[in-house]
């Protein structure tokens, strides 16, 4: 419950601090296939990272914002991962090309890399509770005064903050990006917030905490599926983020909200990003540049046992999947 509270009131701070405390709007519809979306994906002096970026439109943001700030009403569950390992590797964008990214800090499946797939990370481990979630997660790593610093845990929240008596399991092998790690200022990437571990306020650039506090982000994931790809071009437009309860017609499946809660344990300045400048790997990258990367290889009938369970019956449940609060 006081997650949830801090959550709220820095969604609020965060709405009006963005400037989009009563903009609405409505996602843009993504073709059944894979284009090239050359209109959102940012290309031109980030040749070859390109899929790490995107332009944001303003009804997007409106939509991303409005759903940081949704209350969570009892229907949820959760996976309590760790920092697996770090690497150069994007097994979305870069598929197959090792070392070929900047660095991420890997959650959850052991095996993840350059070359996973579903059959590869379904027959891998993970170090998530529970062990029925084979899924990786991954974000930039975080550097402080130029050393890479490892989470100390990461929370992966499911949630049923879109229309929750319709959502539906993840399909087994779907894999999307959110954030925009080319991003050049804090509001070209509303899908990631900085905070403070107990404290309300929130910023989409790093927040220099106190002692005694410890540094998170909040990353919040799409709620509607097109309903037919497990990717796309941009590895994001056969997804869409829900304007109020409403998924677009483009995209009419609705799935539970993923949300990353990461905490590390630092706090004060000297904090950056691994990332990419001008098409080349650095660690100076600012906050604002924060995204992350889902490929889903949960056990397919316990997913849909979850939904089923605490997304569409209206429950709060722990790793187990099983309800511990209405």
């Amino acid at each position: 419950m006081l997650r949830r509270l801090l959550a709220s009131t820095a969604a609020v701070i965060f709405l009006v601090t963005a400037g989009w405390v009563t903009a609405r709007g409505t996602e843009a519809a993504a073709p059944d296939a894979a284009p090239s979306h050359t209109g959102h994906a940012v290309q031109s002096a980030h040749t070859g990272h390109s899929g790490h970026a995107y332009t944001f439109t303003a009804e997007q943001s409106a939509a991303i914002v409005a759903q940081a700030a949704a209350p969570v009403r009892g229907s949820e569950f959760r996976a309590d991962c760790f920092s697996s390992h770090r690497q150069g590797d994007d097994p979305i964008v870069f598929p197959g090309q090792a070392g070929r990214s900047h660095i991420h800090e890997f959650y959850g499946n052991h095996t993840a890399g350059a070359s996973s797939t579903l059959q590869s990370l379904a027959a891998g481990t993970t170090n998530c509770t529970p062990a029925v979630d084979l899924s990786s997660y991954w974000t930039p790593t975080l550097y402080k005064n130029g050393a890479p610093v490892a989470p100390e845990r990461v929370t992966v929240y499911y949630q049923g903050i879109t229309d929750h008596t319709r959502a539906v399991s993840h399909p087994r092998g779907l894999r999307y990006v959110v954030g925009n790690a080319l991003a050049t200022s804090p509001d070209q990437n509303p899908a990631a917030r900085w905070s403070c571990v107990g404290r309300p306020e929130s910023s989409r650039e790093f927040i220099n905490c106190p002692p005694g506090t410890k540094l998170e982000n909040y990353l919040d994931f799409p709620t509607c599926w097109d309903g037919k790809n497990l990717d796309s071009a941009n590895h994001r437009d056969h997804m869409a983020y829900a304007v109020g309860q409403t998924c677009p017609a483009s995209h009419p499946v609705v799935v539970p909200r993923l949300e990353l809660l990461i905490t590390w344990p630092v706090n004060g300045g000297g904090l950056t990003l691994a990332g990419t400048r001008n098409g080349v790997n650095v660690t100076d990258q600012p906050g604002y540049t924060f995204h992350g990367d889902f490929f889903n290889a949960w056990d397919d009938g316990e997913l849909k046992r979850r939904v089923a369970n605490c997304i569409v019956a209206g429950y709060i449940c722990g790793t187990d999947g099983n309800p511990i609060q209405q």
